[in-house]
């Protein structure tokens, strides 16, 4: 069977970079892509808040960048999924796509997570040119002109709050008659004037045209009837999902599935096996901090290798 040194799941930034670090390490390191390649960051189109890049640089090409880097440094990446793993000793073994296994020393998680969307017609054909899942990535767009924010949880609220500064209006589409949000958001998108709350108010439909989104068709619950709101932009804040199922046997993980790593670390509560990423960012869920993630893990399978 085929040992590693350092396998890494996950091919978006964080298992881009924890490979280019692991590689400079002499770890020899192995990524398996998982299902998305590239993760979440192919799904944006112009990125302008990641260093570097003072013009701002395509998501797909960002990621594209990272892979070359990684390969040029000898990273070996692969197509192919974890679908099982054993924890319980070292070696690690673990399963790729239900069929070939592999030894591994050390692995970092890197799975990322998924974004949640509503399943509305127009949402897939809006995505990425009007449909968003990502206020910081693409508020930036969206600047005085009116945009619609879908939740009623701290997230929803925070991305319309970050919104409310820089475009013209916000629509915030609550679907119950409640925020899951706390008193203290809320009280924040209540006094904000140009932050409309749109409560009972169940989203139907993405509406477009060939240069993207052009509004949000609702379902008044109060009335029964349907309207249109008109925006150029939506932004779905209804959760992510983190990509963390095959490790849950033998990693620590919170009630939403992420995964639990000491604090300020990449650790996990097993040695040797550690967490970079959207799989175990609660709060942040950024290119940036997801690279400097797999930064430290890769640093610290590094230094756990040296104390065998």
């Amino acid at each position: 069977m085929e040992r590693v040194k350092c396998l890494i799941a996950g091919s978006g930034p964080a298992g881009y970079t924890a490979a280019i670090y692991a590689a400079r390490a002499n770890l020899k390191p192995v990524i398996y892509s998982g299902m998305e390649l590239g993760g979440q960051l192919t799904t944006t189109t112009v990125i302008e808040n990641f260093p570097g890049f003072p013009e701002g640089i395509d998501g797909t090409l960002l990621v594209e960048n990272m892979k070359s880097q990684a390969e040029r440094l000898g990273v070996e990446i692969r197509i192919g999924s974890i679908t099982k793993c054993d924890f319980s000793e070292r070696p690690f073994r673990l399963q790729i796509d239900n069929s070939a296994e592999i030894e591994a020393d050390t692995v970092i998680v890197a799975t990322g997570a998924s974004a949640k969307f509503l399943g509305i017609p127009g949402e897939q054909k809006f995505r990425g040119s009007g449909v968003s899942a990502c206020a910081t990535c693409d508020g930036f767009f969206y600047r005085k002109r009116d945009v619609a924010v879908i939740g009623g949880g701290d997230t929803a609220c925070g991305d319309a709050l970050y919104l409310s500064s820089m475009c013209n209006k916000v629509h915030l589409v609550v679907r119950r008659d409640v925020m899951r949000a706390s008193k203290v958001m809320q009280e924040r998108v209540m006094s904000r004037d140009n932050i409309e709350v749109h409560w009972l108010t169940q989203p139907e439909e993405i509406l477009g045209d060939e240069n993207g989104v052009t509004g949000l068709k609702v379902l008044d619950k109060k009335s029964g009837e349907s309207n249109i709101i008109p925006v150029w932009g939506i932004f779905e804040a209804v959760g992510h999902h983190p990509n963390s199922e095959v490790f849950s046997p033998w990693l620590k993980m919170d009630e939403n599935g992420y995964i639990i790593t000491e604090n300020g670390s990449p650790k996990t509560n097993i040695e040797g096996v550690f967490a970079a990423g959207d799989v175990a960012d609660v709060h942040y869920k950024q290119a940036i901090t997801a690279a400097a993630a797999g930064c430290k893990a890769a640093i610290e399978a590094d230094r756990y290798l040296q104390t065998l």
